[in-house]
């Protein structure tokens, strides 16, 4: 895409200045350049199925926020076989949703692709097991299967068992994760990840034993974030390319200011969020839904830094564990993120965008997710 900067939009931005350096407040309808005229289509390219997950995006565009910002949005769920980096980088989305490590790897292979905004700012991945396993802690997986996503996801659990002095070829089984917590609760691992739909998954099945859902306490759940081994997921990406053309950037900054406005808007309204992911047809029902938005709020509330900004201390952290594990074998060049984008879209947003006094909901978990 290389449009030509259009002189309207950069009479906005002038004028938008001239507002703010006034004292005045802009408005996120029109702060930043948002043109007038055409909208300008763009593509987003989720990193899996439609779920909670995404609930921002969806609230941005059923609640105007794109086209406040006079743009035409079109979301494209992913799946099992679409690679957001190859979809973006191939020139068929504009934008994508990566986790950090992936963005990193395909760079060092050649895709000059950019982290533009961090959104979630903790991990969501989590190791569980049985309390009655007798096991406590990370110390206790030696000679036990461990399940974990594979195909890059697995690098916090390699980086935690490093730290707890376990070998993961010589001092454990690590078994592939499949779609379901099936192979946890035969008790044939011992222990599965994540927190915002495998977690939710065990807790809405029923306890042959009491004829009651499981229950929190009848788990362990080790947090990599609090483990210190945790590395940053969903994040927004766009080629280095797009971003040489003028027009592009004022493009992905209001792209990213009706984005975080969003996913504000599900941190304050997230039951409606819960509602407007059911319009576009998940394959998990209402209840699973309901668990994964107030888990997703988690990985994103509070953002210190405002919604969007890297910290770069979580990023040399994501780098060093990369780097360690093979992820990649040399350091990344510092224009592998940059937080000009987000800095600039937030300064057009009149909402509260760090949510430092935001407290999770109470969620009931209902058998089945539905």
């Amino acid at each position: 895409m290389k449009p030509k900067w259009m002189p309207t939009a950069l009479l906005i931005v002038v004028l938008s200045l001239i507002v703010t350096a006034c004292g005045g407040t802009p408005q996120s309808a029109t702060s930043g350049g948002a043109a007038t005229g055409a909208k300008d289509k763009v593509t987003l390219q989720l990193k899996w199925v439609v779920q909670s997950q995404f609930a921002g995006y969806y609230a941005a565009k059923e609640k105007g926020f794109y086209d406040a910002e006079n743009l035409d949005v079109t979301i494209q769920p992913g799946g099992p076989d679409i690679i957001p980096e190859q979809v973006v980088a191939g020139g068929s989305a504009q934008f994508g949703l990566d986790w950090l490590p992936s963005l990193l790897s395909a760079r060092e292979q050649g895709t000059p692709l950019v982290n533009i905004a961090q959104v979630f700012q903790y991990s969501g991945m989590r190791e569980i097991f049985w309390k009655d396993s007798g096991m406590t802690g990370v110390a206790d997986f030696k000679g036990k299967k461990i399940a974990v996503w594979l195909g890059g996801n697995e690098f916090e659990l390699l980086a935690t068992l490093n730290k707890y002095g376990l070998d993961k070829d010589k001092d454990l089984t690590i078994v592939q994760q499949p779609f379901d917590m099936n192979l946890l609760l035969n008790r044939e691992v011992d222990a599965a990840a994540m927190t915002y739909n495998e977690y939710a998954q065990v807790l809405e099945t029923t306890n042959p034993k009491t004829g009651q859902l499981y229950k929190p306490e009848d788990l362990v759940v080790i947090d990599f974030n609090k483990e210190g081994t945790a590395m940053l997921e969903d994040g927004i990406f766009t080629t280095e390319a797009f971003l040489q053309n003028a027009k592009n950037q004022d493009i992905a900054v209001r792209f990213l200011r009706a984005s975080f406005r969003g996913w504000i808007y599900c941190r304050d309204n997230w039951q409606e969020c819960v509602e407007i992911v059911l319009k576009q047809g998940p394959t998990l029902g209402r209840g699973h839904m309901t668990w994964q938005m107030n888990e997703i709020n988690k990985l994103i509330w509070p953002s210190p830094n405002g919604i969007g900004v890297m910290d770069p201390k979580l990023y040399q952290q994501t780098v060093d564990i990369a780097l360690k594990f093979g992820v990649i074998k040399n350091p990344p060049s510092a224009n592998a993120y940059t937080d000009k984008y987000a800095r600039e879209a937030l300064q057009g947003i009149t909402e509260d965008t760090k949510g430092l006094n935001w407290q999770p909901a109470v969620v009931e978990v209902t058998p089945g997710g539905k």
